[in-house]
């Protein structure tokens, strides 16, 4: 929906289904539920997911009318693609292979012009401006070395420097402006805020402006920066132990854009006190279908990294940490799991300064763990996104 802080919604990847005709019957189940309880007198903005295969669906053009005629029927608009997932969310071992193809490969960069074109013929016609987020380029642990981790960098760069010449082809055809929005996430190429912005300014930018110009592109760095965003996912920058207020501060000061800010929380354990305890109450979190990566405190000030929650749980020995946070997205309106806490006051925190000065136009809630959290936080599907959209609601009212 519209609000004054922006355009707001939850994202669908919460819902499964690869191909479109599976993905759309969850849509057309589940999105009337919700917006009947949060919007059912306004138009409700949505934030959708294509898998790969759906996107080809979706070339058909009644399928893709089908998909338009809906949206007008329900009262629905689209401004925003998660375009990160490519192949299975669901029902499936996801774990590293969410980067699967990864921007180093023309797959990923085929997939993700599919989307833009989609996206820019489903933005209704009062709406210029569009975001699609995206993998942090790649899978850091499947490089062997530095030398080729630097190449996967440069190639996955070009990709995306080759995608903003087709991004700017469309916003010249249609008046439509989508940005690319680049997600960084634990163990990921560009895994937090300061590894995103040190690529943005010493690999993307030279490397990008280089290429376009050789091309014959003169205001190149205009049109990365106008294309080539940072999706500001608040469970990430959580797990990276990152300031909000200080992450955005600098964005503003380096000129760069924010497409859309993911509105999501991790699960934060002060070891502290009770330590034992909420270490076995973290084994209910370990399941097999999610990366649920870890950055730990120690007592010392230092930190260290986990690939996985179960590497961590199997690493803990009383006395060595002070917190944990965990790559899990959890439920936004609860700050407490138990003994267990979150980063619930990030998002507070970001959502201030959302409120103060914009610096961004698009909100998207995404908590897509609710099939394989324990038992006691789970609740019929549009119930509990209900809930998490009416308490971003009040926060962004208050």
């Amino acid at each position: 929906m519209e609000t004054k802080h922006g355009h707001f919604s939850y994202c669908s990847n919460i819902h499964p289904g690869e191909i479109w005709h599976e993905h759309f019957a969850e849509l057309q189940k589940n999105v009337p539920l919700v917006k009947e309880q949060i919007a059912p007198y306004e138009k409700m903005g949505l934030g959708l997911r294509f898998a790969n295969q759906a996107s080809i669906d979706l070339q058909n053009p009644s399928e893709f009318e089908r998909l338009k005629g809906w949206l007008k029927k329900e009262d629905l608009y689209v401004f925003t693609l998660n375009g990160f997932p490519y192949g299975g969310f669901h029902n499936t071992i996801v774990k590293d292979d969410v980067h699967t193809p990864d921007w180093t490969t023309k797959d990923r960069y085929d997939y993700t012009l599919r989307l833009a074109h989609l996206l820019a013929n489903l933005l209704p016609e009062n709406l210029n401006e569009g975001g699609i987020s995206t993998s942090p380029l790649s899978y850091k642990y499947w490089w062997k070395n530095s030398e080729e981790l630097t190449n996967a960098t440069e190639k996955a760069t070009l990709h995306l420097v080759d995608l903003v010449i087709e991004l700017a082809k469309i916003e010249e055809e249609t008046g439509k402006w989508i940005h690319i929005d680049i997600e960084p996430e634990p163990d990921g190429i560009l895994e937090n805020f300061t590894e995103f912005v040190e690529w943005y300014e010493s690999t993307l930018i030279p490397l990008g402006t280089e290429y376009l110009q050789n091309k014959g592109f003169y205001h190149s760095v205009d049109l990365i920066k106008r294309h080539i965003q940072l999706c500001f996912d608040i469970c990430h920058f959580g797990v990276s132990y990152d300031t909000p207020a200080n992450c955005i501060k600098e964005l503003n000061q380096k000129g760069i854009g924010v497409g859309k800010i993911q509105i999501s929380s991790a699960l934060r354990v002060d070891l502290r006190t009770n330590p034992q305890e909420k270490i076995d109450e973290l084994k209910k979190y370990h399941e097999p279908v999610y990366l649920h990566q870890v950055k730990a405190l120690l007592k010392n000030g230092e930190y260290l990294q986990y690939q996985d929650l179960d590497e961590a749980i199997q690493d803990y020995s009383a006395d060595k940490f002070d917190e944990w946070r965990i790559h899990f997205h959890v439920p936004l309106f609860l700050a407490n799991y138990g003994l267990l806490g979150s980063t619930q006051k990030e998002i507070i925190d970001t959502l201030e300064v959302q409120k103060s000065q914009a610096f961004t136009r698009h909100l998207e809630i995404e908590t897509y763990t609710w099939a394989v959290l324990p038992t006691e936080f789970q609740a019929p599907i549009h119930e509990s996104i209900a809930r998490e959209i009416e308490w971003v609601k009040t926060i962004l009212n208050a």
